[in-house]
């Protein structure tokens, strides 16, 4: 059997992505929050907010982790 243990940059890559996952729940858990303090305190009877501010955060973070791994990805030398 042959096991080795891995590599110094895949736990890298795991800690990287894993970081990446804990800012975006915590990020849309925020804005769900402050969707529905704004919806109450404007008295919406839509929850418009709890809607759009997600949606906004979630865009957001996805431009974020696109532009960051292809910068990391393209920064590698070959």
């Amino acid at each position: 059997m042959n096991s080795r243990p891995p590599s110094n940059n895949s736990n890298r890559d795991l800690i990287r992505y894993a970081s990446m996952g804990t800012q975006m729940l915590i990020a849309i858990g925020l804005a769900v929050f402050i969707g529905l303090k704004l919806d109450g305190l404007l008295k919406l009877s839509f929850p418009l907010l709890v809607w759009l501010l997600p949606l906004l955060v979630l865009s957001g973070l996805i431009y974020q982790f696109i532009k960051e791994t292809s910068k990391r990805k393209n920064d590698e030398p070959k």
